[in-house]
């Protein structure tokens, strides 16, 4: 392992990814997502993510030419079209869209179309806090876990964030996947040929597994059993439904370097506490709720220790495999 800074992982990142065929706005703009969610303490969603979006840039799966556009626009909605490029500028595109319109009308949902891997759902939704606005984000992704009662993966893991803006202090923010774990944690097992915790994932045919590639041909665990399920079908609805981007199980896996153009979807939801009680009246009652929460000495707010990891990690940077570093062309 080597400590990076985040601005040199951030240029070795960007470089990476040009070097595979992405146009520069695409990979500025996805080195950024992925460092920070390196400095944010998730790294299966950070820089571990470059050699594979390199390897599918480079393959076609998704096209580093791309340039996102706005197919489809009223007062209070948006679609953005990826064009099958990598997810971060068509996701830049309909947040910064979205948070002019929620400013003008109280509310936008913004729609990305033929998209790709959206890495930390959270990251999306900072500039939209610190906006002063409510965000919500919801993404699909290929197929990773059954529909209740079935044995075949459908729906993606299916990530969904929301971040609460505060007077004073850091926004809550809530983010996580609808699976037991999020299956980058199994990708990074079968990387290093480690074995999973039991409870995670499931193999091809249905029975529990502890082998992390027998899991990756399998299926994940839904967190809360039905009721995972359930809200992974929401997420599809409406990232797929809403947007016309491919379901999960018509996406291939984003491991692999061969396979179809991934086309995902996904939906963001802006909302302006002014034009509902007011910002003022949003802005007591969270403090009083975030108050009840502190009296027990245990609890931890969501996001706290993220903020946390990611202001350590200005100053002295983070940690990195030698290997990834070294597949990027790290000396």
């Amino acid at each position: 392992m080597s400590t990076i800074s985040l601005s040199s992982l951030t240029t070795l990142a960007k470089d990476t990814l040009e070097a595979a065929g992405a146009n520069p706005d695409m990979a500025e703009t996805t080195a950024r997502a992925l460092v920070f969610a390196d400095a944010h303490g998730i790294a299966t969603h950070g820089v571990s993510r470059v050699p594979s979006y390199a390897l599918h840039l480079s393959s076609g799966r998704a096209d580093g030419a791309a340039v996102p556009e706005i197919v489809q626009e009223k007062a209070s909605a948006l679609l953005v079209d990826a064009r099958t490029g990598l997810a971060f500028p068509a996701c830049e595109l309909a947040i910064t869209k979205a948070t002019e319109k929620a400013r003008q009308t109280g509310i936008c949902i913004a729609g990305v179309t033929n998209s790709h891997h959206f890495g930390m759902a959270a990251y999306h939704l900072e500039p939209v806090a610190h906006a002063g606005l409510i965000g919500l984000a919801f993404s699909n992704s290929p197929s990773a876990i059954t529909a209740w009662g079935g044995k075949r993966p459908l729906f993606g893991t299916n990530p969904i964030a929301a971040a609460f803006p505060r007077e004073q202090a850091e926004p809550v923010v809530i983010d996580l996947s609808l699976s037991q774990v999020a299956r980058g944690k199994v990708i990074l097992a079968a990387r290093d040929n480690k074995p999973i915790p039991d409870g995670w994932a499931l193999d091809s045919e249905g029975r529990p597994t502890n082998d992390a590639k027998a899991a990756l041909k399998g299926s994940m665990q839904a967190a809360g059993g039905v009721k995972g399920s359930m809200l992974a079908l929401m997420v599809e609805v409406l990232c797929v439904a809403l947007t016309g981007a491919h379901f999960g199980y018509e996406a291939d896996p984003l491991y692999d370097d061969t396979g179809n153009e991934p086309r995902l979807g996904q939906v963001f939801i802006l909302i302006d506490p002014k034009a509902l009680a007011g910002q003022q009246t949003y802005f007591n009652r969270l403090e009083d709720l975030i108050a009840a929460m502190l009296e027990d000495d245990g609890v931890r707010l969501p996001g706290a220790r993220r903020h946390d990891l990611a202001n350590t990690a200005q100053e002295e940077g983070v940690t990195v495999p030698d290997s990834l570093l070294a597949q990027m062309g790290y000396e």
